[in-house]
């Protein structure tokens, strides 16, 4: 499966922002679909993941201001995100995986064998 994600941009805080990670090739919802990002000079961090039964997960720093959706028929899976802060500016990454894991492992960026090409996100004051 390809990814592409689109959607990023240069926002306030407090703003929103709605990211798209799209998928082409077919069986797209037999795949888990999660969001990283990498600011500068960070590691890569988890985001959200939302699994194939479309239960979604979340890092604690942004449960109440984003939410993973996926649309199936669309193969697309989308990040909204309200109440943008300044520690949210990153390279943002969506990826996919089909392997059976645990809840906990999704969060590691190795449960993923597809991934797209990032999208920036940067939050001014």
């Amino acid at each position: 499966v390809q990814l592409q994600a689109s959607g990023g941009g240069s926002v306030q805080n407090g703003d929103s922002l709605r990211l798209s990670c799209a998928a082409s090739g077919p069986t797209f919802s037999s795949y888990f679909v999660a969001w990283f990002r990498q600011a500068p000079g960070k590691e890569r961090e988890f985001v959200a993941v939302i699994r194939r039964s479309s239960m979604t997960s979340y890092r604690n720093n942004v449960k109440g201001r984003f939410t993973i959706s996926r649309d199936n028929g669309e193969s697309t899976v989308y990040l909204q995100m309200n109440s943008l802060k300044l520690e949210d500016t990153a390279v943002y990454y969506c990826a996919a995986g089909r392997r059976n894991s645990a809840l906990s492992v999704l969060f590691q960026p190795e449960a993923y064998d597809y991934w797209g090409q990032g999208t920036l996100v940067t939050v001014s004051s």
